[in-house]
């Protein structure tokens, strides 16, 4: 599979106008490209929201040089990697005659060897090269190294989430009709609905199902439908593995949509003493889902528990 099968990569803007933001954050990039130079940045904000798409975009619209590094891997991160390939790159004069851009995708995932260096790096090479970091988690980030960025949070406010969620229906509904995908706008709709601001997500998703040509409303049940009554007797019987076993089967599962048809349904799986409890654990373990790396795990200790404290009918 090449990257221009995958419609993430065949698919991604290559201008800052092309990126689907929030207008105040858009702006400060397309202010950035009119000035032709850019801060070191650290990008933060959930997965899928455009934080590597607009690094890189704004780099070919500018014309800089860029490379680009992954964090979390260790081959491309570790002592001896940064002191071959990124210090070579960031200290060798740019052809085009800008500056050269350091992309250090997935920076939450630096160790604590390695973030140290790239702080000097940053001092080092200040006349010669811009570093952009982007991370999920920005407390995973040294302060020394955040204090050296201007820290841009790719989050949406609600009062725009709709705006930007039609510009992305319309931009998907476009990549379908190039790729002769028929489609039912009502599905692709629930689609967008369940994964959005992800949009990594929300496209990895259509490309799957539209592998037979055609999305249509027998995909609906699939988007819509995670059959929570199953892992609810699950724990109603305190079966732990086979609560797992569906936590694991249904991973992709947006957890909010998760917690929600389980608070949607408390009145029905709940005895009425244990429904408080019940809305108690559901908003913590909503709230960590934010934050936490591994949301499988944050799922399972979810049910659990929900299994321990609380009385099921």
């Amino acid at each position: 599979m090449t990257e221009q099968f995958l419609w993430v990569e065949k698919y991604r803007p290559k201008k800052v106008q092309e990126c689907i933001l929030p207008p105040t954050i858009k702006q400060t990039f397309l202010d950035m490209v009119k000035q032709k130079d850019i801060p070191n940045l650290m990008l933060t904000g959930p997965a899928g929201t455009g934080k590597t798409t607009i690094a890189k975009a704004i780099c070919e619209e500018i014309g800089f040089d860029w490379l680009l590094v992954n964090g979390s891997d260790a081959a491309q991160t570790g002592i001896d990697a940064l002191r071959t390939t990124v210090q070579n790159f960031a200290s060798t004069v740019s052809l085009t005659g800008g500056a050269r851009v350091v992309i250090i995708d997935e920076a939450d995932y630096l160790t604590n060897f390695s973030q140290p260096a790239l702080r000097g790096f940053i001092e080092q090479f200040s006349h010669n090269c811009r570093f952009i970091f982007t991370s999920n988690y920005a407390h995973r980030i040294i302060e020394p190294l955040r204090s050296r960025c201007t820290v841009m949070e790719f989050l949406i406010p609600k009062a725009e989430r709709p705006d930007l969620a039609k510009a992305f229906f319309k931009r998907v509904t476009t990549i379908l009709k190039t790729e002769k995908v028929e489609y039912d706008k009502a599905v692709v709709i629930q689609l967008v609905k369940k994964h959005f601001p992800d949009y990594r997500r929300c496209l990895n998703e259509l490309q799957r199902y539209s592998s037979g040509g055609t999305i249509d409303t027998g995909l609906l049940a699939q988007v819509t439908n995670l059959q929570i009554q199953e892992v609810i007797e699950a724990m109603k019987r305190k079966e732990w593995k086979t609560m797992r076993k569906w936590v694991v089967q249904n991973v992709d599962a947006d957890p909010a949509t998760v917690f929600r048809q389980i608070y949607d349904g408390a009145y029905e799986y709940f005895k009425p003493e244990s429904i408080p409890q019940a809305v108690l654990i559901l908003a913590d373990f909503q709230f960590k889902a934010g934050h936490v790396a591994d949301q499988e795990i944050n799922m399972v200790a979810c049910m659990t528990n929900l299994m321990i404290d609380c009385q099921f009918k």
